[in-house]
């Protein structure tokens, strides 16, 4: 995901392509096999289902209802505005499906391509699993602790910190001030650099700006903010 994304993931007039073959399908979330590694496992319920919910209304200005199944998984329900059930192309011409998502298991989204709500759903814990990963991989000090009060002062950094990747990339995120403020534990000075990333084209973004002060608040006032 590109800073430029935030603003370009809406079609823009321009004549789509013919149709390619629709996307190779997926199960429903509810479907998948036990064991599976789940958004919940790698960032906790509460985030998992903090990212399910804010994720698609910053991406595609949609409402959805998030939370998390028996089984870990991410369950999405849509509830109101534009679903992007068939890809297009944004305004530089990247093809773009559901929620924000350009490429899926490596391959990029062909415009015209056609997806089911429940694809989109799965598709989306999809990509936040290997965003999160990523996020987990670099930036240990925002692991998952057993102790409550460190879970607690975590928990806001952890979800601000894979909605940034989301947006920016796994590999800008790793390299950023942010996440080397996270691993020293300094918190809520590494939310403040998170909010760095407010530009696109080299210029400062007013969409961004708010972007990212709602993931800051989120940060350092932890989910709760969100509710």
């Amino acid at each position: 995901m590109g800073l430029l994304d935030y603003f370009t993931r809406r079609p823009d007039g321009r004549a789509e392509p013919v149709s390619p073959p629709p996307i190779e399908p997926l199960a429903p979330t509810a479907e998948r096999k036990p064991g599976k590694v789940t958004l919940a496992v790698i960032v906790g319920a509460g985030v998992a289902a903090a990212l399910g919910q804010f994720i698609p209304t910053e991406e595609s200005g949609r409402k959805v209802e998030a939370s998390v199944g028996r089984d870990g998984t991410l369950q999405v329900r849509h509830i109101s505005g534009k679903q992007y059930l068939r890809a297009y192309l944004d305004i530089v011409g990247v093809a773009t499906a559901c929620d924000g998502i350009t490429t899926y298991r490596g391959k990029p989204i062909k415009a015209g391509q056609q997806f089911t709500e429940a694809q989109c759903a799965a598709m989306l814990e999809e990509e936040l699993i290997a965003h999160a990963q990523g996020v987990m991989k670099c930036t240990p000090g925002l692991a998952l602790s057993s102790n409550p009060t460190i879970e607690r002062r975590r928990e806001g950094p952890r979800f601000a910190a894979v909605s940034l990747a989301y947006n920016v990339g796994v590999r800008r995120y790793c390299g950023s001030t942010g996440a080397s403020r996270f691993n020293a534990g300094a918190y809520d000075s590494g939310c403040e650099a998170l909010t760095w990333w407010n530009k696109a084209g080299g210029r400062v973004v007013k969409g961004l700006v708010a972007r990212r002060e709602r993931e800051r608040r989120v940060c350092i006032g932890g989910l709760r903010v969100l509710k």
